[in-house]
């Protein structure tokens, strides 16, 4: 039964927000976290980024994976906030506009940061992390039944 403690799970989803993927060993309760290479293809990993895919090849038991959320996810989280959050007619229309456009989430941000709302972007953003990786452990909790 995989438990994280809060300090983990916040840790876990600071890095999910900075596009990396983290893995965490089970015996050593240790999170490893490397670039997400959907996001970092040509990135060259170092030698104990490779040591830690090896021992994880081997014993893949042994490790939870936690990736970021997919685009959709991260999309609906962000019609949510609106929803929630903006109270400025102008703004949430603008913000609307900008996830129906391609780059969704450079417009969303981009409008979000020159706004009073940022802030509270920033910590919506990352409850919600918090919340998805929590729904993650579960996932690898279930699996493991």
């Amino acid at each position: 039964m995989l438990s994280l403690s809060n300090q983990e799970v916040d840790y876990i989803a600071s890095q999910l927000l900075k596009g990396m993927v983290c893995f965490y060993q089970i015996d050593r309760k240790k999170v490893h976290q490397m670039p997400d290479d959907e996001d970092y293809f040509n990135y060259d990993l170092t030698e104990d980024e490779e040591d830690i895919l090896d021992e994880i090849e081997e014993n893949p038991d042994n490790f939870a994976e936690f990736t970021k959320m997919e685009p959709a996810q991260e999309h609906q989280m962000m019609q949510d906030f609106i929803d929630r959050k903006v109270k400025e007619r102008n703004l949430a229309e603008d913000l609307v506009d900008a996830l129906s456009k391609p780059k969704a989430a450079t417009g969303f941000k981009f409008l979000i940061d020159g706004s009073k709302y940022k802030d509270e972007w920033v910590t919506y953003r990352k409850s919600k992390y918090h919340d998805w990786v929590k729904e993650q452990v579960d996932s690898f909790n279930y699996a493991e039944d």
